[in-house]
């Protein structure tokens, strides 16, 4: 099995549990039973052997990882256990995960900050506001790479304006178009002057026809190792623990109509995004800001 030079993965396990009540989060207050909590933690497990394994199997490759789990992550020990492994590993070039920050965050001492990075939501209603900041600015001490946003909802403007007065002019803070909204002009605008690059989500992208980088080097993986291009096409392409997707890497058109997500049009190369966000796609950090 030869991979590419680089292969970006997005990894979600059968975990789906979180300890928010979102309203507009369809896994709020999910409970995983301890049997569900035992497969995911294996899969990551077997998952984070396999991403190492490489590091002999394939050592021309450079492998960055995105976990983006239904549920909470980092209020489990093996998630931020999987993070810390993989960020001192030699063929990692970036680990990052979307979190709430609801855990504690002094276990990222342990990690080779120059390679994890965090991917933070704030969720006005879920936590005190004091207490996600005073996280934000700890993070800044430890030196970690982290973007942190919220989701574009008129209740959510003035705390996400607060926020960006009180975080340091480094870190960037992104806004997500609510789902299935439309914005005005004029409600449009007062999102992007907090995150300059909020018209990339104000809309979906078209994308049928369009090339993008999944299924080439970058793809979606979940618990049992089924490689698709990404989390939003059904379509496999083999297996990772068997090395059977690796045959099928390859430029391909979109399939899809649009595409209305972060973590699937950055991916359009048509949009350039990986030049706005250089060095932090993965952790959605725009060339120039952070670290």
């Amino acid at each position: 099995m030869s991979l590419p030079e680089t292969l970006s993965v997005l990894y979600r396990g059968p975990l789906a549990s979180c300890d928010y009540d979102c309203p507009y989060c369809p896994f709020a207050k999910r409970r995983d039973t301890p049997g569900q909590l035992r497969a995911d933690r294996a899969a990551l497990d077997r998952f984070t052997d396999w991403v190492a394994e490489q590091a002999g199997a394939n050592p021309g490759t450079r492998l960055s990882v995105l976990f983006t789990p239904w549920g909470e992550g980092l209020v489990r020990s093996w998630y931020r256990a999987a993070v810390t492994r993989l960020s001192h590993l030699a063929n990692v070039e970036r680990v990052a995960i979307q979190t709430n920050l609801s855990g504690r965050v002094e276990w990222l001492a342990g990690c080779d900050r120059s390679t994890a990075a965090l991917w933070a939501t704030f969720h006005p209603g879920q936590t005190p506001y004091d207490r996600f900041l005073a996280k934000c600015r700890r993070l800044g001490e430890l030196g970690v790479r982290f973007s942190v946003g919220v989701v574009g909802l008129p209740e959510h403007l003035a705390d996400a304006r607060r926020l960006r007065a009180d975080l340091a002019d480094g870190v960037y803070l992104w806004v997500n178009a609510a789902e299935g909204r439309s914005y005005t002009d004029a409600e449009a605008a007062l999102w992007q002057e907090l995150d300059p690059h909020f018209h990339y989500s104000r809309d979906p992208h078209r994308s049928l026809g369009l090339a993008c980088r999944t299924g080439d080097t970058v793809v979606s993986v979940d618990g049992e190792g089924t490689v698709r291009r990404c989390h939003f096409l059904p379509t496999e392409l083999g297996n990772l623990y068997d090395g059977s997707f690796a045959a099928r890497l390859r430029p391909r058109p979109c399939p899809a109509a649009s595409c209305d997500c972060h973590i699937g049009y950055v991916h359009l190369e048509p949009l350039d995004l990986y030049e706005v966000f250089r060095g932090g796609v993965l952790e959605r950090i725009p060339a120039g800001w952070g670290r």
